[in-house]
């Protein structure tokens, strides 16, 4: 199942997508609002989170597919799937990754070995205020001359648990990054720095989060300049031991999100600019689109 948090005149609405239709669950359980809401209830039923939203599709109203248009303002428009908690990433989890990070880089002995070391690389990425959904604006430093998107699976955890996967975009500035590794905060942390969406797929019905098709193309006014794919099997790490990382010695948030990484880097030459529109796709899940702004 993929569920969907809308907006209708400010108030959130969740809903979920089967494979028989779109199903509006706070029409059948007012008190269900937010995904965030759904992960309380399981927790309090001792249960999934699709048996619970299966027990509610009888009395949830049907919804037509076009709310999950994207481009739509007001009335249903989707937004960020979690609205609470914090986003964190892991990096050079795959070998391009690894290589990008030390052609940028005026220190580039900083990332020998990370790919292959015995502890991932996992950092904090984002608060809820710096994180956007889809059709929403995604951002690049005024103070930064090199920036990318990162495109990337999100794990979706609920009380330290992996309760689903989404789509996540970690915005980054290769120049601050490339200037010394410890600029990285700067380089990862910012205003709007961080997309996640469309939804969040359940870990019930996703059968192997390690064979996922994965794709980003990036255009500007109209013209295709990136367009590339790669499968979530070449990541050299398990989701289970990226989350281990992350949740070990960590006092976690009830709700967060934990990025596994990219294999999916522009060439060298290549830099965002205000306008751009970065889609973002991953199997079972859907796409993932954001346009740019200078912050």
């Amino acid at each position: 199942m993929r569920y969907y948090q809308l907006r209708e005149e400010g108030t959130p609405r969740l809903a979920v997508k089967t494979t028989d239709g779109l199903y509006d669950l706070t029409a059948a359980k007012p008190q269900l609002r937010t995904l965030e809401d759904l992960f309380t209830a399981a927790t309090i039923a001792d249960s999934s989170l699709d048996r619970v939203a299966e027990r509610l599709l009888d009395g949830a109203d049907v919804l037509s597919p076009d709310v999950l248009d994207t481009e739509r303002d007001g009335d249903g428009a989707v937004s960020a799937p979690i609205s609470t908690g914090e986003v964190w990433a892991a990096g050079v989890t795959y070998r391009i990754s690894e290589e990008a990070r030390k052609a940028e880089s005026s220190m580039a002995d900083m990332y020998i070995d990370v790919y292959d070391s015995e502890r991932p690389e996992v950092f904090f990425k984002a608060t809820p205020s710096r994180t956007v959904g889809p059709a929403e604006r995604v951002g690049i430093r005024a103070d930064s001359e090199w920036d990318v998107p990162e495109p990337e699976l999100g794990v979706v955890l609920s009380d330290g648990e992996i309760v689903g996967y989404t789509i996540g975009n970690d915005m980054s500035s290769r120049s601050i990054e490339g200037r010394n590794p410890l600029y990285l905060p700067q380089a990862k942390v910012y205003d709007r720095c961080c997309a996640i969406g469309p939804c969040v797929r359940s870990a019930d019905s996703v059968d192997d989060p390690h064979d996922l098709e994965m794709w980003m193309t990036i255009s500007r006014d109209g013209e295709v300049l990136y367009d590339d794919s790669t499968n979530t099997g070449k990541m050299v790490r398990s989701v289970e031991e990226l989350v281990n990382c992350y949740t070990s010695h960590n006092a976690v948030p009830d709700v967060s999100v934990l990025l596994t990484g990219t294999s999916l880097v522009p060439d060298d030459d290549f830099t965002l600019r205000e306008g751009d529109l970065i889609e973002i796709g991953v199997e079972d899940i859907g796409t993932l689109s954001n346009t740019v702004v200078e912050v």
